[in-house]
């Protein structure tokens, strides 16, 4: 398949952008060393499709035509006749705007609202697994953290509820209230007024003084998502391979890195920091939609295990608690091989460094960085690794 690339100015520049790289091994693509290139996508979604290399057809259409054979029977009754998820690359140079994405209930509700900027129906949990060193805000802090946070840093409590109440889920939805709503003015002189707080009253939070003027260089200082994320959200800082899950209406804002980026099948968002105010959504809205698992950092990622699917014991499996989609990894060395079993149900299959050969349905094919597959249900998959070889594939069954 061709993969799809979008240019969002959160992402890297040019040959630095591992996305664009990869969507380099594309005919017809041109790098531009000027510009930002922030996803590849590899999906069946309609706004952004991936086509077949050979035809130039989108794939939602190849899907289309041939149902039984790609998807299968087994999916297509527990997830209808589209493929169910939306694979990615991502490249992030700066902060993405703080977001959540709706459950089914409220896309459902937001579509019929506004089918233009909302585009589905559907639920968009997601896993990210880091290709190398990865900065991402997700979930939530333990309320005990926030709560001895609030305590220490005098600054914040002015966004605090009503004195003497619990500290609960629901004082934390009023405190990102309460920051969202507040003033530039009262933005800019909380975050200076945190600046000049000793190192020592942060604890095992100090870290907050060094990721704070980062953000403030990529947005602004008046912007709210700053507070929101650094006083009550998990700063992960992971290394190639972690993965982590984001469960719908869940915040989280990728800061740094290349990832593999897997979702349910959907694109819509609500976005509330890190980006201009005219680029925010509603905060009401926002806040009325937040959940509160994750709620350590510990929750939030995802690990790995032996996978059945595996021949030869060369691929990993990130199984995240929802039903669209699993995640394969597979690592070779020059002249392994691995076997991947026949799945019940359709695969994207992606190289992100190294080369091969790929065998299935009685063909061969090279396979290297940035070649992507389209792999229908019941078929078997062989790669030979003539250089250190890694494969993702995400499947449904």
């Amino acid at each position: 398949m061709t993969m799809v690339r979008s240019n969002f100015p959160w992402g890297k520049k040019g040959k630095d952008s591992l996305a664009a790289t990869l969507c380099s091994k594309t005919p017809g693509f041109e790098l531009d060393e000027s510009k930002e290139y922030a996803e590849m996508w590899m999906g069946d979604y309609p706004a952004v499709p991936a086509k077949d290399l050979k035809t130039g057809k989108e794939l939602h259409q190849v899907v289309n035509e041939n149902q039984e054979q790609l998807l299968g029977r087994n999916c297509i009754d527990k997830f209808g006749r589209e493929l169910p998820f939306l694979p990615k690359i991502l490249s992030i140079a700066k902060a993405l705007p703080l977001q959540i994405h709706p459950n089914k209930e409220l896309a459902e509700k937001l579509h019929k609202q506004d089918p233009e900027k909302f585009t589905d129906t559907n639920h968009k949990p997601e896993i990210a697994i880091a290709l190398g060193p990865f900065e991402v805000f997700a979930g939530w802090k333990s309320n005990n953290d926030i709560q001895v946070l609030f305590g220490v840093l005098s600054p914040m409590k002015r966004f605090l509820p009503a004195q003497n109440a619990p500290f609960n889920n629901e004082t934390l939805r009023q405190i990102c209230q309460n920051i969202l709503t507040a003033s530039d003015e009262e933005i800019a002189k909380t975050q200076d007024e945190l600046a000049k707080i000793p190192r020592e009253k942060y604890g095992e939070q100090a870290y907050i003084l060094d990721v704070l003027p980062r953000l403030q260089k990529q947005y602004s200082k008046e912007d709210p998502g700053n507070l929101v994320a650094l006083l009550t959200m998990n700063f992960l800082q992971l290394s190639a391979g972690d993965a982590i899950y984001v469960p719908a209406d869940a915040p989280h804002a990728y800061l740094s890195g290349d990832i593999v980026e897997c979702m349910a099948r959907s694109n819509n968002v609500l976005n509330t920091g890190f980006c201009p105010r005219a680029g925010r959504d509603s905060i009401d809205l926002f806040n009325a939609a937040l959940t509160f698992s994750p709620h350590n950092a510990e929750e939030v990622k995802l690990g790995t295990s032996q996978t059945d699917k595996s021949e030869n014991g060369k691929t990993h499996e990130y199984a995240p608690p929802m039903s669209e989609f699993n995640m394969l990894k597979t690592r070779l060395k020059e002249g392994e091989t691995e076997k991947i079993r026949a799945i019940a149900g359709p695969s994207v299959l992606f190289a992100t460094t190294g080369s091969g050969k790929l065998t299935a349905d009685g063909q061969t094919h090279d396979i290297s960085e940035g070649y992507v597959f389209f792999v229908g249900q019941g078929t078997e998959v062989t790669h030979e690794a003539t250089s250190e070889l890694e494969v993702y594939q995400a499947y449904a069954e």
